[in-house]
């Protein structure tokens, strides 16, 4: 796992408290009534430095991203001490993206001048529905109107701000989603998040066996969704992700283009290189007060250590590049694989893909097509040989 320079680190901490547990949500969240948020933050701070041990030769943190459960909950002093910690240990590049996210309900506005004032330049809005009906049905605990103002007070504090919309709900028809989506189109400055129900093993819709809208429905309103947000200026850079140029989310185009980033904080995932160029795969310890009760211990709280045997790191990076509308660039797969992207797949199943318009290869990338974006988990399956 190559780490060239200028692709740099990214840093995720996570925050895994909620004021409620959404239905749909599979995330490592927790409902506290009493969150311990100064030892967190220490810990944090302290868990950064145990990484930045082994990953400070790669560079400065190109971006820094809270995520969670409801990161917004916690004090703006909190995340400053934090984003100062990474600055301190890696220092931060020029024009460093620093993403928290936020969910309407926790949306004040001097709570986000101070989050502003801590070094946070963009916040992603978990808004979800702006259908009260349907608000409710996904357990939010805001309605249209406050997830809107939230929406103008972000678009007056952040040069950058994001929110997520789910669709393919149970019922939800073509014409309804075009007056929802449309409405959101008018509040989106630069990056749109539109992502598909689907019912996650663990979730308490799996257990109610709640319903997602089926097949047909599902690319039907897909469809509809590319055409709306191209129309507004809108690029599908990934499956689920929309911007207009320049406003894609610097931190997860590291995750799906295979660069460096490390994470803290519990349930985090890291992927960062060895000092012998493979890839290490890390994730912290689950559960909030093991996790902890590590880190205060013996200074991080690292569950789980693995390399990754080259076999794996190449179809990690395949699963991942294909998800973006640039597909696969075949020199920077070589570049951090040792190995040409076409070694890795079934060409019979490549040649069939791509005569049927779901893949198109050149002598530059292997990309899908916005037809192969629709089946990916299939196509997925058919190009990796079988084991």
């Amino acid at each position: 796992m190559t780490s060239r320079a200028h692709e740099g680190l990214a840093v995720y901490v996570h925050w895994p408290y909620c004021l409620a547990n959404c239905p749909y949500c599979d995330f490592n969240s927790h409902v506290a009534e009493a969150v311990p948020e100064g030892r967190w933050r220490d810990a944090v701070v302290r868990e950064l430095a145990h990484y930045h041990a082994e990953t400070g030769r790669l560079g400065h943190a190109r971006t820094i991203f809270f995520g969670g459960g409801t990161p917004s909950l916690m004090s703006p002093e909190s995340a400053g001490a934090i984003v100062h910690a990474v600055k301190r240990l890696w220092g931060l590049a020029d024009h460093a993206e620093i993403t928290l996210e936020a969910n309407p309900t926790s949306v004040e506005a001097k709570k986000f001048e101070g989050f502003r004032r801590a070094g946070i330049n963009r916040v992603s809005i978990g808004v979800q529905a702006l259908d009260d009906e349907a608000l409710r049905f996904l357990g939010r605990k805001h309605s249209a109107a406050e997830a809107l103002r939230a929406l103008e007070t972000a678009a007056a504090i952040f040069p950058r701000f994001s929110f997520d919309l789910i669709y393919a709900r149970p019922g939800q028809t073509v014409a309804g989603w075009r007056r929802e989506l449309g409405r959101a189109l008018r509040f989106a400055r630069g990056h749109l998040s539109l992502y598909q129900l689907t019912i996650e093993p663990g979730t308490l819709f799996h257990r109610d066996r709640v319903l997602a809208a089926d097949e047909d429905a599902a690319a039907d309103l897909f469809e509809a969704t590319q055409e709306m947000t191209r129309a507004a200026g809108l690029h599908p850079y990934e499956i689920s992700n929309h911007a207009k140029p320049g406003a894609e989310c610097r931190h997860n185009l590291i995750y799906w283009r295979g660069g460096c980033y490390v994470g803290v904080g519990p349930g985090a995932h890291g992927r960062m290189a060895s000092s012998d160029g493979t890839a290490v795969a890390t994730h912290q310890i689950h559960d909030p007060a093991g996790w902890l009760a590590a880190v205060e211990k013996v200074g991080h709280g690292t569950g789980k250590r693995q390399r990754l045997t080259p076999e794996k790191r190449r179809e990690e990076l395949l699963l991942a590049s294909l998800r973006l509308s640039e597909g696969v660039g075949r020199a920077r797969f070589r570049a951090q694989t040792g190995t040409d992207v076409l070694a890795v797949v079934d060409r019979a199943a490549l040649m069939r893909l791509t005569d049927g318009g779901f893949l198109e290869c050149d002598e530059h990338r292997l990309r899908a097509t916005a037809a192969g974006r629709q089946r990916l988990n299939a196509i997925l399956a058919s190009l990796l040989p079988a084991r």
